[in-house]
């Protein structure tokens, strides 16, 4: 079991989660979603990257505006003019990123180890100077050599870090390598370290959650896993994680949860999938005989938390795989009592409808249905 400690949530939809390939939010939105994040819960908003001018800065700058019940931070390449950019929005965290990975240092930035140290202290200690919260961002620590790592992040804590992000910027670790690796860093530097996960095999969440174990403090995530190629570890994953597996109750409002996915769906014109893990549609919707039976008998039987915790609710859905108490149930929400005989009667019509449409079926298509049996009932 982990042990019970503060661990801070870090939403980073509005950076990270932004540059997922053809998303863009409006302003508007970017404020809206800052707000939600703050009201649900989260620590700190990385909120985007003021370098960039124009309405990235106008929209972080409202935000900073907003006074939210948490930190807001602002991501920056190893560059003092960067640095500064942040600052002038009125940001009280700074992120500070750079490659720490070899094949990054020689083909992306063309340069050496000793560069990348020099540039990352000289940031850091502007940053420093300013009096803001430093969180120094190790790209590519996955695929860093260790002994590098180590030597970067001593670097970043006497420069005036806060923490180190470490980043899992393509996705390649496993939970096991995590908790090692992460182990290791800390052990060596003594610093915090955040969790930076991508979704490349599947694995953002359980390494965030292996990290932690390990004894990292933050972790970075996004509404809906949005992020680069395959996405960063989602939000509403790794709380309820958090939550139910391992019994650490991070004090956000989760049965906020669905409505948080589905503006930032909408707002990034991505599509929630009915089988998204927690905010799915799915996640509560039985159609399995075997599965509804249980669930009408007892919801612990199939659902390890209740809907409401999540901001859904729980249905039985009649369609090729379900079974007679399903329907008798679903009649019973309009008032019918079917008998077994009318429920056995009428459930081969139901799946044979079922497959010819593909689809489960619709509450008034079952009632014809059975309007269509006793008609045929009654003509005998």
């Amino acid at each position: 079991m982990m042990t019970p400690r503060k661990i801070y949530m870090v939403d980073t939809t509005l950076r990270d989660g932004e540059q997922t390939a053809g998303v863009v939010f409006a302003n508007k939105e970017k404020v809206r979603i800052a707000r939600m994040l703050a009201d649900i819960g989260v620590d700190q908003i990385e909120c985007g990257i003021p370098v960039m001018g124009g309405d990235e800065k106008k929209a972080i700058q409202e935000i900073v505006k907003a006074k939210l019940p948490c930190s807001i931070m602002a991501w920056n390449r190893a560059v003092v003019k960067d640095i500064q950019e942040s600052i002038d929005c009125g940001v009280d965290a700074i992120a500070i990123s750079i490659s720490t990975s070899d094949i990054h240092i020689e083909h992306k930035l063309q340069t050496t180890r000793e560069w990348v140290l020099e540039s990352m202290i000289k940031a850091t200690e502007y940053a420093k100077s300013q009096g803001v919260y430093i969180s120094v961002n190790a790209e590519d620590a996955s695929r860093s050599d260790m002994d590098f790592l180590i030597q970067f992040a001593k670097a970043a804590k006497e420069a005036g870090a806060d923490r180190i992000r470490y980043c899992d910027t393509i996705g390649i670790l496993d939970p096991f390598k995590t908790y090692d690796n992460i182990r290791t860093l800390i052990d060596a530097v003594g610093i915090d370290v955040e969790m930076h996960t991508h979704n490349d095999f599947g694995m953002a969440t359980a390494n965030a959650l292996a990290g932690v174990k390990a004894g990292a403090t933050h972790v970075g995530v996004t509404v809906n896993g949005l992020g680069e190629r395959a996405g960063n570890a989602a939000l509403e994953e790794v709380v309820m994680a958090f939550k139910i597996i391992f019994g650490i109750d991070l004090n956000f409002k989760t049965e906020k949860f669905r409505e948080l996915s589905e503006y930032v769906s909408l707002a990034s014109n991505r599509e929630l999938p009915a089988w998204k893990a927690i905010v799915g549609s799915n996640m509560f919707a039985h159609e399995s005989g075997i599965h509804a039976d249980g669930a009408l008998k007892n919801p612990l039987t199939y659902e390890v938390f209740k809907p409401e915790e999540v901001g859904l609710a729980r249905q039985i859905v009649i369609g090729k795989h379900s079974g007679s108490a399903a329907v008798k149930n679903k009649f019973a929400q309009y008032g019918v009592q079917l008998t077994d005989e009318e429920a056995n009667a009428i459930l081969p019509k139901i799946r044979s409808a079922a497959v010819d449409l593909k689809r489960i079926l619709f509450d008034k298509e079952i009632i014809y249905i059975y309007e269509e049996y006793l008609e045929h009932k009654e003509s005998r």
